[in-house]
């Protein structure tokens, strides 16, 4: 510096405040000058001292940006990047031996304190002012102060790793440096606050008002972590600033990077609650309320509830401008509600900690739905047909969906339709209706329906409130939905209920059944009816061997109880149990279910109808061709049974008589040839299990007989479990002396076999069968035969004592469970697959591109071979019952018909071209 230009200084330094007032219009412009052509750090801020100390105060509001600050600032942010950017040149070399490095770093946060204090006399200056401010009258000084805060703060953040282990040697002064910047923010903040702008305020302004915003925002990334009240008073002041300048600013602010920087902050403060919260548990400090640790829970809890809140005010004004970020608001709920039960991935927390940090977050995700719902693009994200999820975002996505159902009540017309109707056009993106969606995402939840999870339930009669299943919680709020929904929506509502108990998933299907139940028993008497028919005929035209049978049968069974009397006779009228095609829907129909005008027409008819079909049967030689209506008949008698167990005697009578009728055709020898006689053996066991008390012995003998023949071979498990029912319901009986050495080692012998199955299914029901016949017979010896050998009888002594296998823990139950997800989902696809074809469309497929045969396919003689025995059987078996018939008729004086003679030789001359085919080749 000159020596004119020190001489300078050195008499203003020793003015008075009254003389620096009446030289400022000829002084001020020079040491402007000097300030800006300042070589060195020193002089500069000697210079920005003098103008901010002696002779701001005597500048006018007016005059100050043109006259001042846009003179003196840009030159002082410039003069703190370069103090910074020799900090990080030199302090590399810094140690506690080389003092001269040491003294020169300290000299430099010295000035950098200095500096931030002479600019907080600029804003205490502008502060002073009691007139309305004008931005432009301080456009500079926003701006550049925010810059010299962003470097300020982000030097502190990084100090750790800026001074590397020597932090100690400056700590003091880059504290003291903390201080001024955060008492300049303050200060800064409080005259921004002041500044108001109109709709006629120029684009400068508005520009000026949008940086200064976005500046805070960067701001807010860097102080996160270094001081939280600093942190939630610049976001105060930011949402502050957006909303109050909201038309102005609206189009030009950055939406997404506020929202992201919001959602964030939530899940940084979120994680730093549940990290506390479980050193909180360890340490055992729970109940130590006034504990270091508790009171920063609090304080970071206090954080999470203010950005969860701040997040849902700011989406409520510029929801229209976030359209975009949809997908991020979707996964920002998934992952908050990952943290908290019952989602099976949430850390276990102490029960206080847990309700104070849900009180802080989940509460106001309520209200962050609420704001989201208006949005298609945010419906287009949730609703999508195949949207991909996590295993741990399952749960939360499945609880999204049942939080929306409740709010959508209180929503306008377009926002319910958004969401009930799903997309309605081809153009449209892909969206599926909200109750289609719940079912989906429901069946996905494979391990928390297995666990299973629990949420609070609804408080009754002045109950306390208890804790309710997922499948509980799920159905009460689905029904709830039904009772108010419009009725517009409910061909939509019975399309997803359908859909839902067509697929392949049991749970799934239940639920939707205890909705459609609810449904019908809701509306009216007719919509019953018109549910009830249009199920029935469904069943009816079901294979019986697909799995939606399973699922349409039950909810009919539940829906009859529903019916009004005069609606059951239409539903006999419409499908007559005297007719043999709608027997299927009889199957399925519980008998107390019905009046008693109606159960006894039922009752009768199927009775009747059952004697027919077996009279027929007997008449056409018991031939194999006409078994399948006797099944279809017996599966009627023994719903009949199941749903009223006490008929009239009568009724009963006759039903004992066709039951032992039908054992007594049982041919043990064919049951192995003929698959159709293993479906008659399992319904003829399960009827004679209801009415055993009822049986001879001798048909009682010839049912073992049968189930050796079956259970010695491999046979289906559906027989298997059967057999096990009507093994245990004869520990009811006391045989008879002369039937006893026939009975009871079969008896024994067949308890053996079961009890030592490897299926844990059907050994955990052959526990129970032989548990309850050993409790009720009278036939000890049957008890000690059952049990020779040493490793069934200590799995059937460890069942009778109760004792427990190790239960397996916690972590290895949910691996388990996860595993088991994923067999289940393949099965159900594959039922799914097979049910429309496609199975058979990909086995064609493999059949052309397969490189070798299967290995399955070595056996074929042997298949063939047992289709020649089948069919010579069937032929015998028919020519042996029209001899019977021959010799019967002949006895009564009643000659065979003329036309049988000529039909004879018709089959002796076939049989003799089969044997000449089978000797020619």
């Amino acid at each position: 510096m000159s020596q004119t230009n020190t001489s300078l200084l050195e008499e203003v330094v020793q003015w008075s405040q009254e003389t620096c007032r009446q030289e400022l219009k000829s002084v001020l412009p020079k040491l402007t000058s000097l300030h800006y052509e300042a070589a060195t750090w020193n002089d500069c801020l000697r210079i920005l001292k003098i103008i901010t100390e002696m002779f701001l105060p005597h500048i006018g509001l007016s005059e100050l940006e043109d006259e001042c600050f846009s003179k003196i600032l840009p030159k002082a942010v410039a003069m703190f990047d370069n103090m910074m950017k020799e900090i990080m040149n030199q302090v590399g070399e810094l140690s506690s031996q080389n003092t001269e490095l040491c003294a020169f770093l300290r000299n430099i946060l010295q000035a950098m304190v200095q500096l931030i204090d002479a600019l907080s006399i600029c804003v205490r200056h502008v502060g002073s002012f009691e007139e309305g401010l004008c931005l432009d009258a301080i456009r500079s000084l926003p701006t550049c102060i925010l810059k010299v805060l962003r470097k300020t703060f982000q030097h502190c953040k990084d100090s750790e790793i800026v001074y590397c282990g020597r932090l100690s040697l400056v700590a003091d002064l880059l504290q003291g440096l903390f201080k001024e910047a955060y008492s300049l923010q303050k200060s800064l903040l409080e005259v921004l606050d002041r500044i108001s702008l109109d709709s006629s305020a120029s684009d400068e302004e508005v520009s000026d008002i949008v940086a200064v915003i976005h500046s805070l925002l960067d701001i807010c990334s860097i102080i996160s972590n270094l001081d939280i009240a600093l942190h939630a008073n610049t976001w105060k002041f930011l949402i502050k600033q957006s909303l109050k300048y909201q038309s102005l600013v609206e189009e030009q602010l950055h939406h997404g990077d506020i929202v992201n920087s919001l959602s964030d902050n939530l899940l940084a403060s979120l994680h730093s609650c549940v990290e506390m919260a479980e050193q909180i548990k360890l340490a055992g400090l729970q109940e130590t309320v006034q504990s270091p640790e508790y009171k920063l829970f609090q304080k970071t809890a206090k954080m999470c509830r203010f950005f969860a809140n701040t997040l849902v005010h700011y989406i409520k004004e510029f929801k229209y401008f976030l359209t975009k970020k949809s997908s991020c608001f979707h996964q920002l709920y998934l992952q908050i509600f990952s943290k908290f039960p019952p989602s099976l991935c949430a850390p276990s927390l102490p029960t206080a900690l847990t309700g104070e940090l849900s009180a802080s977050v989940l509460v106001p995700m309520d209200a962050f739905l609420l704001q989201l719902l208006p949005l298609r693009p945010f419906a287009e994200v949730v609703l999508e047909p195949d949207v991909w999820l996590s295993s741990e975002h399952e749960l939360p996505h499945f609880l999204m969906l049942v939080n929306i159902l409740g709010q959508l009540l209180s929503q306008p017309e377009e926002v319910m339709e958004l969401w009930y109707s799903g997309s309605q056009f081809p153009e449209d993106t892909p969206r599926l209706p909200l109750f289609h969606a719940i079912f989906i995402s429901f069946r996905r939840c494979y391990t928390e329906r297995k666990v299973p999870v629990r949420l609070p339930g609804v408080m009754l009669k002045g109950q306390a409130q208890a804790e309710v299943t997922l499948h509980q919680h799920i159905c009460v709020q689905l029904c709830a939905s039904v009772a108010v929904l419009p009725p517009v929506y409910f061909p939509v509502l019975e399309r997803c209920l359908m859909d839902a108990v067509l697929q392949a998933d049991t749970p799934t299907a239940l639920l939707a059944v205890d909705v459609w139940c609810f449904t019908a028993r809701y509306g009216t008497a007719e919509l019953c009816l018109h549910h009830v028919l249009l199920i029935a005929q469904l069943v009816k035209a079901c294979n019986s061997e697909c799995y939606q049978l399973l699922h349409l049968g039950l909810l009919l069974r539940r829906m009859v109880f529903l019916m009004t009397p005069s609606h059951q006779l239409e539903l006999v009228a419409e499908f007559s149990p005297s007719k043999v095609e709608n027997l299927p829907v009889w199957h399925h129909v519980l008998l107390r279910a019905l009046s008693q005008d109606v159960r006894l027409r039922v009752e009768t008819e199927i009775i009747a109808l059952m004697q027919r079909v077996l009279m027929e049967w007997e008449d056409g030689g018991y031939k194999l061709g006409q078994v399948d209506k006797v099944n279809a008949a017996l599966g009627s008698l023994l719903s009949l049974l199941r749903g009223h167990p006490s008929p009239e005697e009568q009724c009963s009578l006759s039903v004992v008589r066709m039951i032992t009728q039908l054992w007594s055709r049982m041919n043990p020898s064919q049951l192995q040839t003929h698959l159709v006689l293993q479906d008659t053996l399992k319904l003829l066991l399960s009827a004679t299990t209801v009415v055993v008390k009822n049986i001879r012995p001798e048909a009682i003998s010839q049912a073992l007989l049968c189930l050796e023949a079956v259970v010695s071979q491999k046979c289906p498990d559906y027989l298997l479990l059967a057999a096990l029912g009507f093994l245990s319901s004869l520990g009811k009986i006391f045989f008879p002396e002369d039937c006893r050495s026939q009975v009871l080692p079969r008896l024994s012998s067949l308890f053996g076999v079961l009890l030592a199955d490897k299926s844990w299914l059907l050994h955990q029901h052959a526990l129970e069968a032989f548990s309850y016949f050993a409790g009720n017979t009278n036939h000890e010896e049957v008890i000690s035969q059952s049990l020779c050998v040493e490793e069934t009888k200590t799995k059937v002594i460890n069942y009778l004592s109760k004792t427990l296998k190790v239960l397996e823990d916690v972590e290895s139950r949910l691996k388990r469970l996860k595993l088991e997800k994923a067999v289940i989902e393949q099965h159900n696809k594959k039922l799914e697959s097979k049910e429309s074809g496609s199975d058979k469309q990909a086995a064609e497929t493999e059949a052309i591109t397969e490189p070798e045969p299967s290995p399955k396919r070595a056996r074929q003689e042997t298949s063939a071979d047992e289709e020649y025995e089948r069919h010579i059987q069937t032929a015998q078996s028919s020519l042996k019952a029209l001899h019977a018939l021959v010799e019967s008729k002949a006895s009564m004086t009643a000659p065979p018909p003329s036309w049988l003679k000529a039909k004879l030789q018709q089959l002796m001359t076939l049989i003799r071209e089969i044997t000449s085919v089978r000797h020619s080749t």
